[in-house]
């Protein structure tokens, strides 16, 4: 169990802290601490506050992703996704949301908008070396291996 500190910015006292929906869910849901509702015509992307910032273990991260139920609803998804939240970050945490449908969408305060999921991160070190492994991929890259 990992030890994350959450607090909540002045004027959210009324904003939904993140929760799992379920009991096995991955992600917490982030909600809109928007001042007032925000409307994102089709195309539009837009930064939509949520109120609060988090201190996370060094060997944590934070990453934003979509809710599906947006997605498939409304056309609403997450730009720079997974976003990621580095363990030295103490500002809000902020959505990037975009509307990819075909109708404008209204983000009310306290609507969930994305949900947040930890992941371990590594450390790692690099080594210079003058030739790599092979492998029989070897530098076969995008669309390399044939599926669609």
């Amino acid at each position: 169990m990992y030890n994350v500190q959450l607090k909540r910015l002045p004027g959210n006292e009324d904003i939904h802290l993140p929760q799992k929906m379920s009991e096995h869910a991955s992600g917490f849901d982030l909600y809109a601490a928007v001042p007032e509702p925000v409307t994102l015509q089709p195309g539009e992307r837009r930064l939509i506050p949520t109120g609060i910032a988090i201190a996370m273990p060094a060997e944590l991260e934070a990453q934003i992703r979509p809710r599906s139920g947006l997605a498939l609803k409304h056309g609403i998804t997450c730009l720079n996704t997974p976003g990621t939240i580095d363990a030295d970050y103490r500002g809000e945490i902020k959505v990037l949301l975009i509307n990819l449908g075909q109708k404008p969408f209204t983000i009310e305060r306290n609507e969930r908008i994305a949900q947040m999921v930890f992941q371990l991160v590594p450390q790692v070190q690099f080594e210079l070396v003058e030739e790599l492994s092979e492998t029989i991929r070897g530098e076969g890259g995008f669309g390399h291996t044939g599926t669609k």
